[in-house]
């Protein structure tokens, strides 16, 4: 299994007016934007077929990844050598290929342009809303599940009762280890209507029979062709399992949750942290009462 496929035409509004001329995925987690560390991701779990579904003024995620020679020429003229491989190594990070989803029509709709890429074989869906800080193990393991099982594999997530409104919420039957059997899943319920707080979050790897099963959706919360009524269709020929994790996960796609991972990321890092735990230290005593 080498292929993933990471849906990126998202129009960023909850991060407007910074996304108005610029892709939401290109927003720096301290000095890496957003989708490297998806892209990252991917490689460090084995996969190194990466298509990325871009919308119309994405172009900077295409330029990100491509050589820049002037910079490259630039930084070696200035003896820069540190940066100069480190960006060199973000053009070889992967083959990367890009697709436009000329509609925004919903998530199941993105994933469904893919088809011709992926063709008849396993695959991924990286959400690049949801950066995993794991080094590629939680996506590695539900590769390990898929090639056990010979089944799609979802990534899920206990979540509050009254949070799970806002996921993909699946009811399963547990088969040990943090994997699930995979019975339901149902979109957005309300959450007196909710079977599990078992959250479906952005990390899928999928069997080619999930085209078919997008094929046959109508439109469903929001409007939307939603990857989750896929899902559900796909359960009606196929096992699906679930592999719940705990930990690495950032929500970027909230505020909240980016100005966090943005915090946490550079209190990780020896050229950063000292000095920001400092100043953080020093923040807290002054607006503390």
């Amino acid at each position: 299994m080498k292929k993933a496929v990471i849906p990126a035409a998202g129009l960023g509004t909850r991060f407007l007016p910074a996304t108005k001329s610029q892709p939401k995925e290109m927003l720096p987690v301290v000095d890496k934007p957003s989708i490297q560390y998806v892209v990252e991701e991917a490689v460090a779990a084995g996969l190194t077929d990466i298509l990325i579904i871009t919308g119309r003024g994405k172009r900077a995620i295409e330029d990100h990844f491509d050589r820049n020679f002037e910079l490259e020429h630039s930084l070696e003229q200035s003896s820069k050598l540190d940066l100069l491989a480190e960006v060199q190594d973000i053009n070889e990070l992967a083959d990367i290929h890009y697709i436009r989803q000329r509609d925004p029509l919903g998530l199941g709709h993105a994933v469904s342009v893919a088809r011709e890429h992926v063709g008849d074989e396993p695959f991924a869906v990286i959400l690049g809303d949801d950066i995993m800080v794991d080094d590629g193990e939680l996506l590695g393991s539900m590769i390990a599940v898929h090639e056990r099982e010979d089944a799609s594999v979802l990534a899920l997530l206990e979540v509050a009762p009254q949070e799970i409104s806002a996921y993909g919420c699946a009811e399963c039957d547990v088969v040990g280890d943090g994997l699930r059997r995979v019975r339901g899943v149902v979109e957005k319920p309300r959450a007196e209507d909710a079977k599990s707080n078992l959250a479906v979050i952005g990390r899928y790897v999928f069997t080619p029979g999930i085209f078919d099963a997008l094929d046959r959706i109508t439109p469903g919360v929001g409007g939307e062709l939603q990857l989750t009524d896929a899902i559900a269709l796909l359960l009606d020929s196929e096992a699906v399992f679930g592999r719940v994790f705990t930990h690495g996960r950032y929500d970027i796609g909230q505020k909240l949750d980016f100005l966090r991972a943005n915090i946490e990321l550079a209190l990780e890092r020896p050229d950063l942290g000292p000095e920001l735990a400092a100043y953080l230290r020093q923040l807290v005593r002054d607006r503390l009462p």
